[in-house]
């Protein structure tokens, strides 16, 4: 499952020379159970950051003496593992950019703020640093690990094997712990966006099947999966307003702005390693094959493949909940328009390959029986997500059971007094 941060193992350092200023953001963070400390000026707040360690900082803009961006570049320098938000008014824009530029800030918050979108704002970058940490611990584990099997007698056949096993098994735990970390922060997207839910895991499932079609290599085959679980990750910035509207709906000024949630996307992935093939689809997951998309305007080949299959598995699914259009297509409303596309806003092979998937007999990952938690027993796989009834994602598909979490999943319907329905692949024990 998803690392999420422990509150109050993160230290938030909050830098600005009015008091008042400090005093409400200590108000709004201390109830989360933050540890917040504050500074009047950039001096101050790089003393503090020289004693102790701290997670993130948030600094305002315009401070005498030293300005947040110069306080923000001199900490990245000593600091570079501390995430950096910017408090700054619209006035300051030129200047927010150069403090992005030389401080290179994860995010800047306009003031006067909401303290729902800045609490929301700081939550996602912990979340971000939570899971670096992880994965960085994983990665150690993983060396320690193979340095240990280095070690072993060669003439320990048995005990190779049964070591090889051990970490075959742990790389596929890794796996998906992995793939359900991004599940769950899928779903924590569309809860912000608002649509309606399962969208992004409908993408990315569409999508993966039309990668398979067209002989994707697996590698591959799972960028564009991920990349469809997190195309909309660029629109959490972005007004309630702007993301409730239809695109055909949106004015100029509006246009603009959504426009901008590729890069911004594909930014906010690249530093994961897994993540940064998927990024680049999902940097051009709104390009069009005649060259009319955005960002970049490129068009045919020069947009990447998975990319170009990302596009339409994402329009034939907007297409059906409404928000390219303010009226909601029906499933062979929507493949006519993508196919009356085809060549024009879509890559050829990806109409084509979208239509033999759609037209299958089979559809992967479905099928299996459903069962209450008191049926369930260790070992057994999901056969599909298990989502509550209000869209928040518990379990990702083909997750294994065990006895802790069927112990869970039997509390849980006991103490929300509701119905669990889980299905299991019929091809494991029951």
């Amino acid at each position: 499952m998803t690392p999420s941060p422990d509150n109050a193992t993160f230290t938030l350092l909050c830098v600005d020379d009015e008091a008042n200023i400090l005093s409400s953001l200590r108000r709004l963070f201390r109830p989360h159970g933050y540890t917040v400390l504050i500074a009047t000026g950039g001096a101050e707040g790089l003393e503090i950051l020289d004693k102790q360690p701290v997670d993130l900082i948030i600094s305002d803009m315009r401070m005498p003496g030293m300005d947040g961006a110069a306080f923000l570049a001199e900490a990245r320098q000593r600091h570079p593992d501390t995430v950096r938000l910017l408090l700054t008014g619209y006035a300051d824009m030129d200047s927010t950019i150069a403090a992005i530029n030389a401080g290179q800030i994860a995010r800047y918050i306009a003031k006067p703020w909401n303290d729902q979108d800045v609490l929301l704002t700081v939550r996602e970058a912990l979340e971000r640093k939570a899971l670096e940490r992880e994965k960085n611990r994983l990665e150690a584990l993983t060396l320690a690990q193979n340095a240990e099997l280095k070690a072993l007698n060669a003439s320990l056949e048995d005990k190779v094997e049964a070591r090889t096993a051990e970490l075959k098994a742990a790389h596929e735990k890794l796996k998906q712990q992995f793939l359900t970390s991004i599940r769950v922060f899928s779903n924590l997207i569309e809860l912000r966006e608002g649509v309606i839910s399962g969208h992004s895991r409908r993408v990315a499932d569409l999508a993966r099947k039309i990668a398979i079609k067209l002989n994707f290599p697996s590698a591959e085959v799972q960028d564009v999966m991920l990349s469809g679980l997190l195309h909309d990750v660029g629109k959490i910035g972005l007004p309630d307003e702007l993301l409730s509207k239809p695109v055909s709906h949106m004015s100029g000024d509006e246009l603009g702005l959504l426009r901008k949630h590729p890069v911004t996307g594909q930014a906010a992935l690249m530093g994961i390693d897994n993540l940064r093939k998927a990024g680049t689809f999902i940097r051009g997951h709104h390009e069009r094959w005649d060259g009319q998309g955005y960002p970049d305007r490129l068009s045919g080949l020069a947009i990447p493949y998975g990319a170009r299959v990302l596009a339409v598995a994402n329009d034939f699914d907007s297409l059906q909940i409404g928000s390219l259009s303010p009226r909601k297509m029906k499933p062979d409303e929507a493949i006519a328009f993508i196919q009356q596309n085809r060549g024009k806003r879509y890559c050829p092979q990806a109409v084509d390959a979208l239509t033999e998937v759609l037209g299958a007999a089979e559809t992967a990952g479905q099928g299996g029986h459903d069962l209450n938690p008191s049926s369930l027993k260790p070992g057994m796989v999901l056969a599909r997500d298990l989502v509550t009834r209000d869209g928040v994602m518990l379990l990702a598909a083909d997750f294994v059971l065990d006895e802790s979490l069927i112990r869970q999943l039997r509390e849980l319907e006991a103490s929300e007094g509701i119905r669990l329905s889980i299905a299991i692949r019929p091809d494991k024990p029951a």
